[in-house]
């Protein structure tokens, strides 16, 4: 999952929601220095990451993409299906997506501090780009495929996985929708536990 399902998986702790958010950039027992509700984030984050890779539901999206970008697969499925969060937002929300993702990039101002530095750089251009929000538009998902496939310095191919989405568009949104049910059940337990 990308940010978007990272941060409304999280539940409404705000420590929580930005140690998901933030958590890709914290290696292997870096973890252990933050305080309790970032530890939780940050392992919930692991945790949704490990549940999505090995869910058959999410191979059967990858496996549409394999053949034209091998292990970047997975990184696109995960852009695809915030956008399929952010298209049916109001299934998942009674907080309107523009007022959730204000909400969250104010969350992100008060925990600066804490926040790692190549986080704090991403910060300004998401801000000012709103990706959070323009997830929800066919054209926000490509600027996002644009910005990785320049990451990868135009190896991956990302950018014409738009065209690709577009293609099996029902197919992706049915295989988010009835995966992103099992996901939410699984959070809602890890969180009890962590």
């Amino acid at each position: 999952m990308n940010f978007l399902a990272h941060i409304y998986l999280s539940g409404d702790n705000p420590e929580i929601k930005v140690a998901n958010f933030m958590a890709d950039s914290i290696r292997g027992k870096k973890y252990l220095a933050y305080p309790d509700d970032y530890k939780k984030g940050i392992l919930l984050h692991r945790e949704i990451d490990t549940y999505t890779d090995a869910h058959p539901t999410v191979r059967l999206s990858t496996k549409k993409l394999h053949k034209n970008y091998s292990h970047y697969s997975g990184v696109i499925v995960d852009i695809f299906y915030d956008h399929f969060l952010a298209k049916n937002w109001s299934s998942y929300s009674d907080v309107p997506l523009e007022k959730y993702v204000d909400n969250f990039y104010d969350l992100l101002g008060e925990h600066y501090d804490i926040l790692p530095m190549n986080i704090k750089k991403l910060m300004p251009y998401m801000i000012a780009d709103n990706w959070l929000l323009n997830y929800a538009k066919l054209d926000g998902i490509a600027k996002v495929l644009e910005g990785m496939n320049r990451r990868t310095k135009n190896k991956s191919k990302m950018n014409f996985a738009i065209q690709d989405l577009e293609e099996h568009y029902l197919s992706f949104e049915t295989e988010f929708t009835s995966f992103f049910e099992e996901l939410q059940e699984f959070c809602a337990q890890k969180l009890k536990t962590l």
